[in-house]
């Protein structure tokens, strides 16, 4: 499956309607949720290539707190 994964994590008190069309919206987009975290509404989302991350924090703008790639990370 070609594309990326990204981590997106949703903003405290979103109605969980919003959280729903959030992830109906991310399957709509040929993308996946392949993780939903317990401890914050955040989810590991992957996307097709064709689509860019900016134009998932637009279409949800007012429930996003943040998107980023799930990458590794180093500390040095």
């Amino acid at each position: 499956m070609a594309g990326k994964s990204f981590i997106v994590t949703l903003k405290e008190n979103v109605p969980e309607a919003d959280v729903s069309k959030f992830k109906d919206s991310i399957k709509s987009l040929n993308g996946s949720i392949t993780h939903e975290f317990s401890l914050i509404k955040g989810y590991t989302v992957h996307l097709p290539e064709t689509l860019h991350a900016n134009k998932l924090k637009d279409s949800h703008n007012s429930i996003i707190a943040n998107i980023e790639e799930d990458k590794e990370v180093h500390t040095q």
